[in-house]
């Protein structure tokens, strides 16, 4: 099978192809970036040395095409291919609101393909799997919606938390890209940690619709706090939510029974781990892993989730990866097999 990636020069693109490389199921066919068209792969990036390929401006002809431009630029360019038969992966934004209007506005811009964001499936295979598997268009979903969703899933559907949710999240700066910013120079990032996003980041609709999604007739009420911390990788979450009474026994006994309950509800999931320690950014750095920790606030009657994952791989282009695997009919983990990388 033959796959392109659109805007290999971002750091989901150029993780795409690192994971790719090795796939055994796919030759990377082709690989475009707007800013160095013309050069060598291996020039413009020389880790990837062995992938002889020239970044062009067109991915031509490919069985399935990833994308990893920013949001809307996206779209523009994954239409002609849809239109052609070719499978797509939207790395960006921009099909994974299925509203048009809500998409204005939280990206501020008109949908560049309305009449396909009711085809879209939402590319979290843990809950979306069948779906992901029949389409030809698949919208990965954001780095922070994976590690929140994936935390709060188990306890949505069995009806164990009240609607209102916080989700507190820190995050390594690759998730803002490769962008110039002044909140990314080295001064500014390093012995810091900062809070952004406050009056509603892009990623919350995500979390909030996933999660309404789970359970019908009931909508929680997300605050969502994203922060930026002095890493290059990684993402951990931390998930707090009031229990409904009742649903679950107190003491120690709730506690393992939380854990038990978390540990069904992913039996067999390949990539997501319910693990008996708090888990590190650390455990997850280079694989396709979100490792969840589960727990009750005794004291005060709280859920609190802990989880983590990579950023650029399980947040980005592993799980893009997944979603493929499953399109093009290949073993789920194919190519994502990879422990993390520790220290």
């Amino acid at each position: 099978m033959k796959v392109g990636i659109i805007n290999v020069t971002g750091y989901a693109g150029v993780e795409l192809a690192r994971l790719l490389y090795r796939h055994s199921g796919v030759e990377i066919a082709a690989v475009t970036g707007r800013s160095e068209a013309g050069r060598s792969l291996g020039k413009v990036f020389p880790h990837l040395a062995d992938i002889d390929l020239t970044i062009g401006d067109q991915v031509g002809d490919v069985d399935l095409a990833l994308s990893a431009l920013p949001q809307k630029a996206s779209a523009e360019a994954l239409l002609p291919l849809i239109e052609t038969g070719v499978k797509v992966i939207d790395i960006s934004a921009d099909f994974r609101l299925q509203d048009a209007a809500e998409y204005e506005q939280w990206y501020g811009v008109p949908h560049p393909a309305p009449h396909l964001l009711k085809e879209a499936v939402y590319g979290l295979p843990e809950l979306h799997r069948s779906a992901v598997a029949s389409t030809r268009l698949v919208a990965n979903p954001g780095c922070y919606p994976t590690s929140a969703i994936l935390a709060l899933a188990p306890a949505v559907k069995e009806g164990l938390i009240q609607a209102d949710i916080v989700v507190d999240s820190k995050s390594g700066v690759s998730g803002a890209g490769r962008t110039l910013g002044l909140t990314y120079h080295y001064s500014e990032a390093n012995e810091n940690v900062s809070a952004y996003g406050l009056n509603g980041h892009r990623h919350l609709p995500e979390i909030v619709n996933e999660l309404a999604s789970l359970r019908a007739g009931w909508r929680p009420a997300v605050t969502f706090v994203p922060h930026l911390i002095p890493m290059t990788r990684g993402i951990l979450s931390t998930c707090y939510a009031s229990l409904v009474e009742g649903r679950i026994v107190s003491g120690e006994k709730g506690k393992e029974e939380l854990r038990l309950l978390y540990k069904d509800f992913y039996k067999g999931e390949p990539f997501v781990k319910v693990v008996d320690e708090p888990p590190q950014t650390k455990h997850t750095q280079g694989n396709n892993y979100c490792l969840i920790y589960p727990t009750l606030d005794l004291r005060t009657g709280r859920l609190i989730v802990v989880s983590c994952l990579d950023n650029l791989v399980k947040g980005a282009a592993g799980q893009a990866i997944q979603n493929m695997n499953l399109m093009l009919g290949f073993p789920e983990t194919m190519g994502l097999e990879g422990l993390a990388l520790y220290p």
